[in-house]
C-alpha cells in the first residue's frame, strides 16, 4: 500500500471507464513481450475456444449479451485473459472462417483499491481500457450502475472474477460472490426494459498454471529462507523433492502459527485452543494444523472487527470485505471533502485515525491470504504446483508480518497456463423466476451462483 493511507483524505472518487481504442492497441501490441518480460509465463492455451468466437459472432450480430466469468488464482490473470482476446480468439476465427470485428476484448471490472497499491496509473490505463471499479465490502451504488450499464449497452462483453479476489491456489475455487449473477440479471431486466430480445449469459472460464519444470530447487532455496527468518535451523537434504520438503514446510507452517498464536493470545488477550488438547485430541498433522489456522484467522479478523465495531458474521472472505470498508471509510472521510477548511489540529487527528485504521486492517490483510487454505490441499493432490501454492502464501505470509513493501514475490520457475472456456449459463432462461417476486429473485441469483460455481471447479 502506499504511504498516503496513512493520511486522511477525501473520500475515493469513481473512476469512470473512458475507453480508448488507441491505448487498447498499445497494449494489444506490447502483451506477448510484457508476459515474456514481466512474468514466469511461457505459454498459453486455451481449450473450446469456438466456443468463445462463437459467442463474440453472436454479440457483434446483437443476439446476445454475455459476461466472462473467470477464476482468479493469481494476480498474472488479467494479462492471460486479455491474451486469450486479443490473439487466441482471433487465430481460432480465422481458421474457422468466422468473420469477426476487431478488436476483440471485454469491458471488466476491477476493484477500486488497486490504484492505491500498484499505483494510480493502473486506475487510467484500466479506465481506458473500458475497466469499471468496484469497491468491496459495501453497496458501491455508483461502481454497480456504471458496470450494470456496459453490461447491457457496452461496446463489448463484460468479464470479471467471480470470486471477488485472488487466493493463491489453482486448484481451489472460493465460494462465489452473488454480485456476478445478479449484474446478469439486471442486465436481463435493462434488456426487457427496453424491448431489446437478446439473450444474457454468464460464460465461466477456468485458468490454471503449472510448472514448465519442476522447481524443487527453488522451493528448498524458499523453504530454507523462511526457516532462517522464522528462527527454524534449516536442515536442507541433499535431493530436494516432495517426501524430503513435506515435513519441512509442515514444521514451518507449525512454528509459524506457534509465534502467530503467542501474540495474539500474549498481546490482544484473546482466546486460542490450546496447542497440547488440539494435537492431542486430533492425531493427523494437516488436520490439527487446519483447525488452529482457523482459530487463529477468526481471532486476527476479530482484532479488526473490534475496532471498527463490526459484528464478526458471514464467511472469512465476508467479514475481510467489511474491515476493509471500514478502514476506508476512517482513511478516506466524508468529511474531509473540503479539505481546505480543515484545520491543522482537525487534520492531525484524521492521520492518527487513518494511521490505526490500517493499523487494524493489517490483521485482515493477514487473514485475506488464507482463507483458502485448508490442511489438505497437498495431501488430496500431492503436486509441486500445489506444494508451490502453499509454499509461496507462507512465503507472503511472512512478507507481511516483517513488513516487506515493494518486494516482489518469488518466481519459483517458468509456468505455463491453460485456460478453458465452458458450457455458457444462461441467465435468460432463470429471469421469469427472478421478476415474479423478491423470493424467487434472491433464489435465482442463489441458483446461477451455485451452477457457476460447480462449472468452475470442473473446470480445473
Amino acid at each position: 500500500m502506499a504511504d498516503v493511507i496513512y493520511q486522511a483524505q477525501p473520500p475515493l472518487e469513481f473512476i469512470p471507464p473512458v475507453f480508448n481504442p488507441l491505448v487498447l492497441r498499445v497494449v494489444h501490441l506490447l502483451l506477448p513481450s510484457w508476459i515474456n518480460w514481466q512474468t514466469p509465463i511461457t505459454q498459453i492455451e486455451a481449450d473450446n475456444v469456438e466456443v468463445l468466437v462463437d459467442l463474440y459472432r453472436q454479440f457483434q450480430e446483437g443476439k446476445i449479451r454475455f459476461m466472462l466469468a473467470f477464476r482468479h488464482p493469481k494476480t498474472d490473470d488479467p494479462f492471460c485473459l486479455t491474451y486469450l482476446l486479443s490473439q487466441l480468439v482471433p487465430k481460432v476465427a480465422r481458421s474457422q472462417g468466422t468473420a469477426l470485428q476487431l478488436p476483440i476484448h471485454a469491458h471488466f471490472i476491477y476493484d477500486r483499491g488497486i490504484p492505491l497499491w500498484a499505483g494510480s496509473y493502473v486506475g487510467w490505463i484500466a479506465s481506458r481500457l473500458g475497466g469499471t471499479p468496484i469497491q468491496r465490502g459495501k453497496a458501491d451504488w455508483t461502481g454497480l450502475r456504471s458496470a450494470r450499464d456496459l453490461f447491457a449497452n457496452g461496446k463489448f462483453p463484460m468479464a470479471a472474477a467471480p470470486e471477488g479476489a485472488t487466493n493463491g491456489l489453482s486448484e481451489n475455487i472460493s465460494p462465489l460472490e452473488p454480485g456476478i449473477a445478479q449484474l446478469g440479471f439486471w442486465c436481463a431486466e435493462d434488456l426487457h426494459k427496453a424491448g431489446r430480445d437478446q439473450q444474457v449469459l454468464i460464460v465461466p472460464v477456468g485458468i490454471k498454471y503449472s510448472y514448465v519444470d519442476a522447481p524443487w530447487d527453488a522451493i528448498a532455496n524458499l523453504l530454507s529462507e523462511m526457516e532462517v527468518a522464522s528462527g527454524l535451523p534449516v536442515n536442507a537434504p541433499e535431493q530436494a523433492s516432495i517426501e524430503s520438503l513435506y515435513p519441512r514446510l509442515l514444521t514451518l507452517a507449525e512454528h509459524l502459527l506457534s509465534l502467530m498464536e503467542k501474540f495474539y493470545t500474549r498481546f490482544y488477550h484473546l482466546k486460542l485452543p490450546d496447542i497440547k488438547t488440539v494435537v492431542g485430541e486430533i492425531e493427523d498433522r494437516n488436520e490439527a494444523l487446519a483447525v488452529r489456522l482457523q482459530a487463529l484467522l477468526n481471532a486476527a479478523l476479530l482484532i479488526s472487527e473490534q475496532y471498527f465495531d463490526l459484528q464478526s458474521k458471514g464467511t472469512l472472505s465476508d467479514r475481510c470485505r467489511r474491515v476493509e470498508q471500514a478502514g476506508w471509510n476512517y482513511i478516506f472521510r466524508e468529511d474531509f471533502k473540503d479539505v481546505k477548511g480543515i484545520s491543522a489540529v482537525e487534520k492531525a487527528l484524521g492521520d492518527r485515525v487513518a494511521e490505526e485504521a490500517n493499523a487494524r486492517m493489517w490483521h485482515m490483510r493477514l487473514v485475506e491470504s488464507f482463507v483458502a487454505v485448508s490442511g489438505n490441499y497437498i495431501r488430496e493432490n500431492p503436486t509441486v504446483e500445489r506444494f508451490a501454492e502453499t509454499t509461496l502464501i507462507l512465503w507472503q505470509m511472512i512478507a507481511k508480518i516483517k513488513g516487506d513493501k515493494g518486494v516482489q514475490r518469488p518466481q519459483l520457475g517458468k509456468q505455463k497456463v491453460k485456460i478453458t472456456v465452458g458450457e455458457p449459463i444462461s441467465i435468460s432462461e432463470h429471469y421469469p423466476a427472478y421478476k415474479e417476486n423478491r423470493l424467487g429473485a434472491r433464489q435465482a441469483v442463489a441458483h446461477v451462483t451455485n451452477d457457476l460455481q460447480h462449472a468452475l471447479e470442473s473446470l480445473i
